[in-house]
């Protein structure tokens, strides 16, 4: 059967930059396995699957390797093939995934993500410095985001610069076999109030060009450390990606632009 497929460069106004996402809208859900075979087919960071269940859209994003419980490009680009190829009325899209409950708003050319404040904290002095092992320099500081049974779910480095991120050249190897998902750094930006770098090679995302999930981690501690609830941010992958984030009590706000570049059909 042919199922319809749109690609979208996320956190872009430019194709070819951002963060590529395959969006899927479906009648019903896919077999599970099937779901991971088609995203493992498209070999993108994620591919996002959707479908009306009643006045929410019910999204699920799948890596080349695994489903993953939070994803922000893919629900940006989600909601760009619903509101532009798709027609949704209206200038809210309400989402529901195993994180809760989402919600993209468009405004004007820009979408907005509003996805939940992820808490991190600091790690234990052990872990810091596997950390540091295997990123092959010291950190400013290393926090986590914890499961519910107080297992590591994400790791996140603070370097010194900006230019400590950019030339950061990973041991993919050396970051696989830490606990987690993956390992975010960042540091204070110079045209931006912060950047990051996203690095997942243990799901099958060797480096992630732009992570929208990881600004709700990162979105709470930099506005502890700068005072402040609105930031400019940059993820400085080779493809790069830029986003409007701020705090809104137990909510992170994201925005950016969306490029949908390509779109055609696949037949299983």
């Amino acid at each position: 059967m042919p199922l319809p497929f749109h690609q979208i460069d996320a956190f872009s106004a430019q194709p070819f930059a951002g963060n590529p996402a395959m969006v899927y809208r479906l009648d019903t859900w896919l077999d599970d396995t099937l779901m991971q075979r088609i995203a493992a087919e498209h070999n993108l960071a994620e591919t996002a699957f959707v479908v009306r269940e009643g006045g929410v859209w019910h999204i699920r994003w799948f890596t080349p390797d695994s489903e993953v419980p939070l994803c922000g490009h893919a629900t940006l680009a989600a909601a760009k093939v619903l509101f532009d190829l798709y027609h949704e009325v209206g200038e809210v899209l309400d989402f529901t995934c195993l994180s809760g409950p989402l919600r993209v708003t468009r405004q004007g050319e820009r979408l907005e993500l509003d996805f939940p404040v992820r808490p991190t904290a600091p790690v234990t002095s052990a872990l810091r410095a596997d950390v540091e092992a295997a990123l092959g320099q010291t950190t400013r500081e290393v926090r986590a985001l914890l499961n519910d049974d107080g297992s590591v779910q994400e790791l996140m480095a603070v370097l010194g610069s900006e230019a400590d991120v950019r030339a950061y050249v990973p041991s993919l190897l050396a970051l696989a076999a830490l606990p987690g998902l993956g390992v975010l750094i960042t540091a204070p930006g110079r045209q931006h109030d912060f950047v990051s770098r996203y690095f997942a090679p243990a799901i099958g995302i060797n480096e992630d060009p732009v992570t929208g999930s990881t600004h709700c981690m990162l979105v709470p501690y930099w506005a502890e450390q700068l005072g402040r609830e609105r930031f400019s941010a940059f993820q400085c992958s080779a493809r790069g990606g830029e986003l409007y984030c701020s705090l809104q009590g137990e909510r992170v706000k994201i925005a950016g632009y969306a490029r949908h570049v390509t779109s055609g059909q696949l037949f299983v």
